[in-house]
């Protein structure tokens, strides 16, 4: 799976990316309104996505940064479900 990823990784980088703009443009455009939980689900996959990226090509800043992330969409899924 890794070699698969590694050979691809341009293309799942930019899947994670367009997953954190739509989930903050959602979150933007509704307001209160939004769907929190799914928000954060979401958020949280392209956080997990963008790690394993990160840790494969060897990225500490950015295996922190997206680490960072899942433990705040842990956190925000978490909440949004109590």
């Amino acid at each position: 799976m890794n070699q698969y990823i590694l050979q691809n990784i341009r293309a799942f980088e930019m899947t994670g990316v367009m997953m954190r703009i739509i989930s903050f443009t959602l979150v933007s455009w509704l307001g209160p309104e939004s769907p929190f939980l799914f928000v954060w689900i979401f958020n949280t996959a392209d956080a997990i996505l963008l790690s394993w990226c990160s840790v494969l090509k060897k990225d500490k800043a950015y295996t922190l940064l997206n680490v960072f992330w899942i433990a705040v969409g842990v956190i925000g899924i978490w909440r949004a479900s109590s």
